[in-house]
Parts: C-alpha cells; sequence; structure tokens
C-alpha cells in the first residue's frame, strides 16, 4: 500500500552518534522525511557517507535535496582532538564548511552544531554576541567550523550547546553517562570533578531545538544566525554522579569531590553558561529535567537488576 512521504526533507549527518541519532528520530516522527548519515556505524540504517569527500556529499545533497541539513558530525572529544589535530579539524572545520557551500547550493537551511568550549568561562553567561575565547583545541576547531559555515552560507545557523546525554549505546558515548560505572561500583572510592561548572543537555531537548528551529525559518527567512540552547541545571560531575546515585537509589558515599582545577588533557573552562534568551524570545526550547532524563538514559546499564525493581515498581 502507498505510505505518505512528507514532503519536508531533513539530511542529518553524524546520524550513527549520540546527538544524531535524537536528531534523526525528532525529525521522523514529527512529519518529516529525515535521510540520515554516517560513517563508521551507518550500514545498514542510514546512508554511508564520508564527509571529507566532497563529490560524495554534493551528491547526497543534490540527489535528496533537503530543505534543512543538521551537521551533527564532528569530534567531539576534545583529548582526542589534542592527539589527532589534523583528523579534527578536517571534519570540524574543512568538512563543515564544504557542508554549508553544498546546502546553500540547494537553499538548505543548514544547522551547525557548535558547543559551549568556544569561550574560557571566566564571565558566563554567555550570550550569541560574546566574545570567543577558546581555551583547548577542540573549541578552536569548532569556532573555526562555525566561521567556515557563516563564510560559505550567511542563511546557516550555527546551533551552541554544552555537554550532552541521553539513551547511550555505550556508558562512553557522553561524558555524564560515563560516570555510571564509578557510582554504582560502591566498593571502592572515586574522585570526582568539582571544579568544572557544567549544564547537561538532554540530546532530546536539542533535537526538539533543531526541529522546532527548522519549522520556524521555513515561515520566516531571517531565523539565521547564531543560536545556544542548554539545560538549566548547573551541576559539577561531582553532583551529577551524586544526583544519578539518588536516582537510582544507590549509595555515594564513595564519591570524593575534587576542587581543584584539573592538571592533566586539554584545557576546561570553569564555567560556560549559556544564555538561551534569545531561542526562548522565538518560543523555542525544550527542557527535560536532570534526573528524569538520567533515569530514562541510565537504566538499561544498571549492574544490580535487584535495583529495578526498587526504582520502577
Amino acid at each position: 500500500e502507498d505510505v505518505e512521504i512528507p514532503s519536508r526533507r531533513a539530511l542529518i549527518t553524524g546520524a550513527t552518534g549520540l546527538l544524531g541519532r535524537a536528531v534523526f528520530k525528532e525529525f521522523n516522527e514529527n512529519n518529516w522525511n529525515a535521510v540520515g548519515c554516517g560513517y563508521r556505524r551507518a550500514q545498514p540504517r542510514f546512508e554511508q557517507i564520508n564527509l571529507l569527500d566532497s563529490i560524495a556529499v554534493h551528491d547526497i545533497i543534490h540527489d535528496f535535496q533537503p530543505h534543512v541539513i543538521v551537521h551533527c558530525a564532528a569530534e567531539r572529544r576534545p583529548d582526542v582532538v589534542e592527539s589527532q589535530p589534523d583528523a579534527a579539524s578536517q571534519l570540524n572545520v574543512a568538512a563543515s564548511g564544504n557542508l554549508a557551500k553544498e546546502a546553500a547550493g540547494v537553499g538548505a537551511f543548514l544547522i551547525y552544531i557548535s558547543t559551549d568550549y568556544v569561550f574560557d568561562g571566566t564571565s558566563p553567561p554567555y550570550k550569541e554576541t560574546d566574545v570567543p575565547n577558546p581555551l583547548n583545541l577542540y573549541g578552536k576547531t569548532k569556532l573555526e567550523g562555525e566561521k567556515a559555515v557563516l563564510e560559505n552560507n550567511e542563511d546557516a545557523a550555527v546551533l551552541r550547546v554544552p555537554v550532552l546525554y541521553g539513551e547511550v549505546e555505550r556508558l562512553e558515548e557522553s561524558a555524564v553517562t560515563v560516570m555510571f560505572d564509578k557510582v554504582q561500583f560502591s566498593n571502592k572510592s572515586a574522585n570526582m570533578d568539582h571544579w568544572q561548572q557544567r549544564f547537561p543537555t538532554n540530546v532530546k531537548d536539542v533535537a526538539a531545538v533543531c526541529r522546532q528551529l527548522a519549522e520556524k525559518r521555513m515561515l520566516d527567512p531571517s531565523v539565521k544566525g547564531t543560536f545556544h540552547w542548554s539545560g538549566n541545571e548547573q551541576m559539577t560531575k561531582y553532583e551529577m554522579a551524586c544526583a544519578i546515585a539518588d536516582a537510582f537509589n544507590l549509595p555515594s558515599s564513595h564519591l570524593r569531590p575534587i576542587t581543584d582545577c584539573p592538571v592533566v588533557g586539554a584545557l576546561r573552562p570553569r564555567n560556560a553558561q549559556l544564555d538561551c534568551s534569545k531561542l526562548e524570545m522565538l518560543g523555542i526550547g525544550q527542557r527535560t529535567p536532570f534526573r528524569a532524563g538520567i533515569k530514562e538514559s541510565l537504566w538499561p546499564f544498571l549492574v544490580d537488576k535487584r535495583w529495578r525493581q526498587t526504582v520502577f515498581h
């Protein structure tokens, strides 16, 4: 029988990743014809595209003729960017600029996902108009990516978001969910950063913002430029870990707050809180309370299944 295919088309890059999966699902479930592309994990669900292959990128965009492209693909692990700067720059900057140019060629609205790490964290909260000053190479490549996108496509949008979590395939997919093992194994003490102020943000909420932004843009061509979205609960990793423990009725006395500035790895901003009022004034936004979101994300990874009964019944 004929299946009605929605007329609005959205192309999602990085659709196999934590954010990309949520963005694909959000568009797919809200009357958009969504196509996701990925690289290593693409088949069989998504199109396999190497974003560094400009001919392949040109072909999929010209064949599909999307109205919207949400560019989620990136090297987003700061320590990996430091160790593989050329590869990270290729993906975060060169591929993003090329995608913006191709989007402009077919009149597609490009949403480039960026990061709060473009700021140095010394004078929060940050508005879109504040001058970026990234402390680490990851933040620098994402800022260069923003510039490459807007230089190649003045009608594009940049959406900066902070640390993300959500339904993960592996705990290591998010800097928030990766703490769950340390929380669960309470027989050994675990040091937790209690210095950096974070704003954990659910990927479902970012996905909803992307769709709302796309739908707003289809009605109003002035919707473009730089935007911020973030959860509004300020927490250190130590506080997140305690909240996770609390959500699952697990002990937290083995978690140790470390209040010194971390000395290993890429430099991190102390507090890069994003001011989200620009999107809020457009009537765009969605926020899942951290405890509800983290419980939904982590319960499949509970080690002691007896806890499931107490948490969910």
